[in-house]
This record gives C-alpha cells, structure tokens and sequence, in this order.
C-alpha cells in the first residue's frame, strides 16, 4: 500500500461580511470539505496562514484577508489492502455504496486485523487510506447485512457525516423479532455502555438520545418482521430498543435471550429458528444528498437468503397453522 502523503493547497478571501468573527470558524466556511477539528490543528500548525502569518484559532478576523492552506494528509490507517470482493451498487469518483454480506467485519480491531471492509476498501481504492476510517461514515455489525455508504475524498465524508449527525439520512432495516406485535412505534429511550457487560449496550437513563421508529411488514403467529427506521445512530440501536420492547431480534446472541419455540411449531420451524445464529437483521435501503451533486441517492439491497429461508418458513407454519385452526371449527 502506497503511504505517499497528498498535499492540500487552497486559497481563499474572507469576505468582509465576516469582520470581527473567529478565524477558525470563518475557515471552516471557506473549506467546508474539511472537518473543523482538522481545520483548527492545521490553524495551530501554521498550515493555514492569515495574509500569510500564522495567527490563533481565536483571532477575530476583519474582512479582506487572504487565507492560504497548505497541508498533507497522512496515512490514517496502518491496514494493509486485501482483495475482498465487494458488493458495489453505486459507485462515482466521490463515493460508493455496497451491500455488506453477513460476516464481514467494518473496522480492523482485537482479533479481526485483516479481512475487514477496510481492508477490501484500500485494495479497490488506495487512496482512501488518507481519510479517517478510509472513507467509512457509519458501520453495520458484524453480522448484520445491508447497504453501506463509504466516501472517497475528504469532502464527500466531511459532508456525509454532517448529513448523519443532522438525521438527514433515510435508514430502513428489516428486522423479525419475536412476538405477533399488532401495531408499529417509536423506541424512544437512550442508549449507553451496559453497567457491567462492556461488550454489550443498554437502555439507560443518563444514556444518549437514541429513537427507532418501526411498523408492521408482515406478521406472522409468534414472530413479527418490521420496517425499522433509524432517527440516531447508536451502537447496536435497533437490537438494543427491540429487546427493551421485550421483542428481541431472531438469532441475537447478545440481545436475544433463550429461544422460544411456539406451540406446534413444526419441525421446519423448529430447524429454522434453532439454526439460525446471527440477528435476523438488514439494512434494506439507504438514501441520502450526494455530498457534490445534490442529487438525491437511493440504493436497496435484496434480503439475503437466510432471511428469506426465515420468513417463508415463518410464513409456512402461520399458514399452517391457520388452516388447522379453520378445520377445528
């Protein structure tokens, strides 16, 4: 993998409707394609110069002045590039949409430094290494299939990321839970660190802001599927409100509890569920304002087949099941 450093060159003039403002919070106006965190290091490095002279983040500025930034992106990732296929929907020079399949870690950590979506990203674009995270902007578990957006440049991810934290990305998952729920809800309870399991999350009161909207797909005789829509983005979110709700997700190891097999489930069924050891959960659409264009972008990735084995033997047993009951009377 390459580690050439890219060098970032820009001018610009601040206008005098900005007179008497900060200087780093004008910056981050002219260079919106950079987060202000990196604007305000480069401000304090003297990277970026006012009339050529370094000066604080907190000067104010009085209009007219000529900014110059002068700075390298480093490597931000020590991952080497590994030729993983990837399932790309979408794809332009400034971002790409995949349809992460189950099993496929996001981020190299403790015990999965290879094999993981960065490292599939820096083989089929090596310059994404430059950029934190290599262009990731938001995470699926491990086990959770669906769409994923990743950026390619600086911009596109600075503007990505704005676009999350303002909730202004459409999230749609697939999620069969357990319980015949009769009606859709908002989850709305916040979400932190578990008290004593530091590997799971929970619902807490001094927890952040975290609400799941959600409402009926398909319901079938002890098990329900939902259309679920993220308004925040917590770790493990949808799992998290679904157990809360006292539905936890098919197949959860962390939020699922002991399985429940219903009353003459049969035998179909009873493989099903039994064998079925990831939460049965996709993220089925993604849509969002491409960070250049404007244009509206929107991509759905096909329910894997698991789930589809899951559903229609669901489907089957309700049937069944309805068709025993009519004979009875």
């Amino acid at each position: 993998m390459s580690d050439s450093p890219v060098d970032q060159a820009r001018q610009a003039t601040i206008p005098d409707t900005a007179a008497g403002r900060r200087f780093d919070a004008v910056v981050a106006e002219l260079f919106p394609e950079y987060s202000r965190s990196r604007l305000t290091e480069w401000i304090k490095s003297g990277d970026v110069l006012l009339d050529g002279a370094q000066a604080r983040p907190r000067d104010p500025v009085r209009g007219g002045e000529q900014v110059s930034l002068h700075a390298v992106l480093e490597t931000q990732t020590t991952a080497e590039p590994e030729d993983i296929p990837l399932d790309v929907l979408y794809e332009d020079e400034h971002l790409l949409v995949i349809n992460k399949p189950v099993g496929l870690v996001v981020h190299p950590g403790a015990g999965n430094h290879s094999g993981t979506l960065v490292n599939a990203l820096l083989y089929r674009d090596p310059s994404v290494a430059v950029l934190p995270r290599a262009g990731i902007v938001h995470r699926l578990d491990k086990d959770t299939s669906g769409v994923m957006v990743v950026a390619r440049t600086l911009e596109a991810q600075t503007a990505l990321v704005e676009q999350l934290a303002a909730r202004d990305v459409h999230r749609q998952y697939l999620a069969v839970v357990m319980g015949a729920l009769v009606a859709g809800g908002t989850a709305d309870a916040p979400i932190d660190r578990h008290p004593r399991d530091r590997l799971k999350m929970g619902v807490r009161e001094d927890g952040k802001e975290a609400v799941t909207h959600y409402r009926l797909r398909e319901r079938f005789r002890a098990h329900t599927a939902l259309e679920c829509r993220l308004e925040t983005g917590r770790t493990h979110q949808i799992r998290v409100h679904m157990a809360h709700l006292r539905h936890p997700i098919i197949g959860d190891p962390l939020y699922g509890g002991a399985l429940k097999l219903p009353k003459g489930a049969s035998e179909e069924l009873v493989t099903a569920l039994r064998g079925f050891k990831r939460q049965a959960l996709h993220a089925e659409t993604l849509e969002f304002v491409h960070p250049v264009t404007g244009v509206q972008v929107r991509n759905s990735a096909p329910v894997p087949a698991d789930m589809q084995h899951l559903l229609k033997v669901l489907r089957e047993d309700s049937e069944a099941f309805a068709e025993r009951n009519r004979d009875r009377w």
